[in-house]
Parts: C-alpha cells; structure tokens; sequence
C-alpha cells in the first residue's frame, strides 16, 4: 500500500519558481517516493529523524509520520538543502512551530 504524501509550502512555492521540464522531474519523484522508491537516504547528527530524496540537482527534505504518510517539508538544490534546511526549518518542527 502507497504511502500518502503531504507536500508543505515550501515545496508548491519552489515548483512555481522552476521551469516546466524540473516541474515534471519533481511531480515524478513525488510520485516514485509514494512507493518508497527513489534513491533514499536517512539523515544523521542533528537531521536525524529526517530523510531525503535524492534526484537530479534537486533534494526533498522528508520525514515519515504514523498512518503511512511521508511528511515532504523542504526542497532545494544540493549545494543549499541541508544548510538551509537545518537553520531554518529543523529548529521550528521540533519546537512544534
């Protein structure tokens, strides 16, 4: 059974700001990543409980929630994703912002 997957704002507003081929690339992997495919990494040190989706340039930050559903809260390219991720996003999830 596929997992559900919820796609936070910052993901739509990234999609909007990329050109029609990357659009695509990214619905794909979405859809991949239902069914726990794709190339698939745990994170570690202070991203631990956090996965990612490796595809392309591109990285979706993610995590996975009870009931089957995969939490996608970030995507950027590889050179800025984790940084970013890390300072900006991390520290309000779990203080529950």
């Amino acid at each position: 059974m596929p997992y559900t997957i919820s796609v936070e704002k910052q993901i739509r507003d990234y999609l909007d700001s990329l050109g029609m081929e990357h659009r695509r690339d990214v619905k794909l992997a979405l859809r991949e990543l239902r069914n726990s495919r794709g190339d698939i990494i745990a994170l570690g040190d202070q991203l631990d409980g956090f996965y990612r989706l490796r595809f392309g340039p591109f990285r979706i930050l993610f995590r996975y929630r009870p009931g089957k559903l995969i939490d996608c809260i970030y995507i950027n390219r590889r050179a800025l994703a984790y940084e970013v991720f890390e300072r900006e996003i991390v520290d309000k999830l779990r203080e529950g912002r």
